[in-house]
This record gives structure tokens, sequence and C-alpha cells, in this order.
């Protein structure tokens, strides 16, 4: 997705896990609504992509002013 959003042919590497690693990692919201009754604002990894690439685009400096 970050490879679509930004038109860079981003690297990746693939090594074996380190000590520590988990097995597996999931990215889900789900216990913080159920238990909280909290919603994101945006679901679509996609357009969160977007937004923060174009954050980074305008403000290559960070939060500097």
């Amino acid at each position: 997705m970050a490879r679509r959003v930004t038109g860079f042919d981003i690297k990746e590497v693939i090594e074996p896990r380190r000590s520590g690693d988990p097995a597996i990692l999931i990215a889900t919201s789900e216990k913080a609504k159920n238990v909280l009754g909290w919603k994101p604002e945006f679901d679509s990894l996609e357009k969160i992509i977007e937004d923060a690439w174009n954050w980074h685009k305008n403000n290559s400096s960070g939060y500097k002013k």
C-alpha cells in the first residue's frame, strides 16, 4: 500500500526473526472499540498512509517551525 500511495519502490529486507520478536503481529482496533466505545476517524489503510505521506512531503523538517 505504501508503494502504491507514494509511487516509490520501497525496498524490503526479509530476515529471520530475532530473539524476542513476536511470532505474529496483528493490527486491530477491535478491543478499543469494544472496551472503550472508541471509533477510529479513518479505517482505510490507503487513506491513513496517503494523509501521512502528504503531511511528510509538506513538513520535511517535522514539527519544527
